[in-house]
């Protein structure tokens, strides 16, 4: 099943909270196991706004809009051709300059971590030490103030007299994060088979089951490939995954279009 881009609206105005659209998904957040893919269009900002997400992460992909997400740890600045993650629970606004469209993998187990590389060995695909974190920020500042909640699938509203960036300061590792997938270090076959498209998963989420993912989210970057120009048919299998494929900068998808 293939479809166009979703139109960015241009006659009313739309926060990120508002042009959410989900598209598929599995399981159920009301049970904490599955997943869900989303697209989000909008063109305003979330002015004394913010949404908090009850039911799992979120990994934002822009596609097109610069987002400047503002959040409880502090503000990140997330472009195309990088991505974002939102753990459970944080509350986040979301600022853009103009028409702004993406995807959200969105994850009810767990949380996203990186790919163990077995024999690939300690470096290659996505390097922790390429993860960013924001710095402290906040802001002290009364306000009609808005907190959007998502659970069970459905969003609440609740009002409050001030921003909820309040922070003053944090310790810890769980935090919001960014990652730029230029520093992606692709691996490839170098002899004649086919490999496993488990090469390029930049993070992974994993069920209770071992070898078993809830989600991956995998890339396929510009490289070399020893197979150009022939007929490398992969080895049979039957993938019990469904897969969701997004083009979002490379003209040339090296990979069947869903």
């Amino acid at each position: 099943m293939r479809w166009k881009p979703f139109e960015i609206p241009e006659s009313k105005q739309v926060d990120f909270v508002e042009g959410l659209i989900s598209i598929c998904g599995a399981g159920d957040p009301k049970s904490r196991h599955g997943c869900a893919s989303h697209v989000y269009v909008c063109n305003k900002s979330m002015d004394d706004k913010a949404m908090n997400n009850s039911d799992g992460d979120f990994l934002i992909v822009p596609q097109q809009g610069t987002l400047y997400i503002t959040t409880e740890f502090g503000r990140m600045m997330v472009e195309p051709n990088e991505i974002c993650v939102i753990q459970q629970g944080m509350r986040f606004s979301v600022a853009v300059e103009g028409p702004s469209r993406g995807y959200i993998l969105e994850v009810y187990d767990g949380h996203f971590v990186l790919p163990g590389l077995g024999p690939i060995g300690a470096n290659c695909l996505a390097n922790p030490r390429d993860f960013l974190a924001p710095a402290a920020w906040y802001e002290d500042r009364t306000c009609d103030f808005t907190v959007v909640t998502k659970y069970q699938g459905k969003l609440f509203a609740g009002k409050q007299d001030h921003s909820c960036f309040d922070v003053v300061a944090w310790h810890g590792n769980y935090t919001p994060y960014k990652y730029n997938l230029d520093t992606f270090a692709a691996i490839n076959v170098v002899s004649f088979d086919h490999a496993d498209p488990s090469i390029f998963t930049v993070l992974t989420c994993q069920s209770t089951r071992p070898g078993v993912a809830i989600a991956d989210f995998v890339i396929f970057p510009p490289r070399w490939s020893v197979q150009e120009h022939t007929f490398r048919p992969p080895y049979y299998h039957r993938n019990v995954m469904s897969e969701y494929t997004e083009r979002f900068k490379w003209k040339e998808l090296r990979a069947n279009p869903v």
